[in-house]
């Protein structure tokens, strides 16, 4: 029987449904969460899974902050088990222009990071310890890395949200700071959370290169073609991996006995390794902390 619950978001495919596969597979002691933007698919997902007992479909929308509001009061009220992990995984890449969340704000921004923020402080107070958050970045936050996608910029955390004019459209940038801004995020939230002495971890998840996930959905057609057919065979290289190997290994940091108590790191696969330099930089993560607080609370008041 279920005594413990997990929230994915994304969970309706790729990553975040390979991560709740293996969690059911595991331990029978959770219950999964799937988070989803489309309640629908988020049930076929259920029924691909084969533990419909042990699943519960709740609308998550990232890009609209009151949708995410919505949604961590509808889980206080919900009939699952008390919660215990949380996991950060859905994230988009736009490609070309730029496009706006329901608040406004940048989308690649808004979804990958904001929503996520916006989630896990309305359910800090849900969490039952001994809890885990776990953050999914990616290493292409990180410039001293050959990954082929261009450094992160980051200029302000108001100018992410809110791009002026003449600022950077490149939209694979966006998304690589983005992943930077998971990083900041997660390291922040460690330090307010006195590093798990309050019974929370905070981890930092990089699943590696993973051919055929939905982040090619606005690629051109040649660059789709390479991305679902010629990229997976690169998966002899290291850290390119199919998105099965990368949920099992995210599933462990939700679920391993033995990572009990590890806090404020960075796992590239099973790996834990140093992030990027600018990743540990206290100021840009205040700086994105308070911005992610106004602009969170400025929806939901």
């Amino acid at each position: 029987m279920s005594n413990r619950t997990v929230v994915i978001t994304g969970a309706n495919a790729g990553l975040g449904l390979e991560c709740a596969r293996n969690i059911l597979t595991r331990d029978d002691s959770w219950r999964v969460v799937l988070a989803v933007r489309d309640v629908d698919r988020g049930a076929a997902a259920v029924a691909g899974l084969g533990a419909p007992d042990r699943c519960t479909v709740m609308s998550c929308d990232l890009a609209s902050l009151r949708s995410v509001r919505d949604f961590t009061a509808a889980l206080a009220s919900a009939a699952v088990p008390p919660l215990h992990a949380v996991v950060c995984n859905a994230g988009l890449q736009i490609v070309d222009g730029t496009q706006f969340t329901d608040d406004g704000v940048e989308m690649t921004f808004g979804v990958n990071h904001l929503g996520h923020f916006a989630l896990v402080q309305g359910l800090l107070d849900q969490l039952h310890p001994p809890a885990r958050i776990v953050v999914v970045s990616s290493g292409t936050h990180d410039p001293a890395r050959l990954t082929g996608m261009p450094h992160p910029l980051y200029p302000t955390a108001e100018e992410l949200a809110h791009p002026p004019d003449g600022a950077d459209v490149n939209g694979r940038r966006r998304y690589t700071t983005s992943k930077l801004c998971n990083l900041l995020f997660a390291y922040e939230l460690d330090r307010r959370l006195d590093h798990g002495a309050r019974g929370t971890t905070v981890t930092v998840f990089d699943p590696g290169l993973m051919p055929g996930s939905g982040l090619a959905r606005q690629y051109s057609p040649v660059q789709k073609f390479a991305w679902h057919y010629v990229f997976p065979v690169l998966r002899v290289l290291p850290n390119v991996n199919s998105a099965r190997t990368s949920g099992r290994r995210l599933a462990a940091l939700v679920a391993d006995p033995a990572l009990d108590g590890v806090t404020g790191s960075y796992f590239e696969g099973a790996k834990q390794i140093r992030s990027s330099t600018d990743s540990y930089d206290t100021g840009k993560a205040l700086d994105l902390w308070d911005t992610s607080e106004r602009l969170v609370q400025h929806v939901t008041t």
